[in-house]
This record gives C-alpha cells, structure tokens and sequence, in this order.
C-alpha cells in the first residue's frame, strides 16, 4: 500500500508549518518532508537553507521530485519522499498553490490541505512574527485569497482561525480517519 502525500497550502499567517507539526504528533508515522530553500535558516521553520548554485547542483542531478520558484527563492521537495510513500507512510509537505497540479501529477493520491483564517487574524499573526514591514504584511494580505488551481481531485479546506485543537482534529479526521480517537 503506497502512503499519500498532502500538500499543505494556505496565506502566510495561517500557521502551516505549526498545523503540520501538531498533527505529525496527534499521528503516528506521518512523515513531514523538509524542503530544501535558497535561503539562510532561521530557526523558526524546518527547512535546509542552501545557495543557490548548491540548488542547482541538486536539481540538475535529479535530486528532487519538486522544484519550483516563488518570491525569488527556489524551493525543493527530496525525492527521498517516494522512499517514504513506497514504505505505506503517509507524508505532508508545505506547497505552493502554483504547483498543486504538478505535484497531483507526480504522487498517486495527491490530496490539498488548504488553511484559511480571516484576515484580522493573519495581519496580528504576520506582525507577531517580526519579520516583515507593514508594506509586506499588506502585500502579503493582498495575496491571501488567490484561489487554488481548478480540477484537484482532493482538496479540504479547514479554518484555522480558532483554536489548534479544533484544526488538528478536523485534519486528522478527514486525512487519517482510521486512527483511534485522541484523548486529551
């Protein structure tokens, strides 16, 4: 049995990697995949910081089952993940929405999880984080709404705008639904 991939969309703010971290411990043997960014780490997301040239390197030489370009950084997907989902294991990576149908093309069973929260709620989010200039934040709140691409064939939309609990719940119920109830 091959293991699912869920990529992991959603508007800076809404707390993907937090989201995808909490479920990872509410669900044993998920697999989250570490993407490879032509940026310097900084401790506050899982992700291998590399230059450029060293991107490129990895990409010519077939080391990736993802590649894309966004905001003038080029992120990677390992193409260890295919190790994994062949394993049974189920995996969840943070995606852009521009390569959702690429990536339904390339893993059998591709699902979306697309996070939303209201906007009120991004901007303090995006603030508390400190690492944008209002101008960005209002950037990125414009981009907030940008629709996904049509003809996904799996794609759950969750809010979280509430409580982690509440969201993680909802993930797990619709992408782990043979799992034994969580206790608190």
């Amino acid at each position: 049995m091959t293991g699912r991939l869920i990529g992991v969309v959603g508007p800076s703010g809404v707390g993907k990697d937090t989201v995808m971290r909490a479920v990872a411990a509410a669900w044993p043997g998920l697999h989250l995949v570490r993407r490879v960014i032509t940026r310097p780490e900084n401790g506050t997301e899982d992700f291998e910081g590399v230059s450029a040239e060293e991107f490129a390197t990895r990409a010519a030489r077939g080391d990736f089952a993802l590649h894309w370009q966004a905001h003038g950084l080029r992120y990677g997907i390992p193409a260890s993940v295919h190790q994994v989902l062949a394993e049974g294991r189920s995996a969840m990576v943070n995606l852009s929405r521009a390569v959702l149908a690429e990536a339904e093309a390339i893993f059998p069973g591709f699902a979306v999880l697309s996070l939303s929260a209201p906007a009120e709620v991004l901007a303090q989010r995006l603030a508390l984080r400190g690492r944008e200039s209002a101008d960005e934040i209002a950037r990125r709140l414009d981009r907030a709404g940008y629709a996904l691409p049509e003809g996904l064939a799996t794609v759950v939309t969750i809010d979280n705008g509430g409580g982690l609990d509440r969201t993680v719940t909802q993930v797990l119920t619709a992408f782990h639904p043979a799992r034994e109830e969580v206790t608190e």
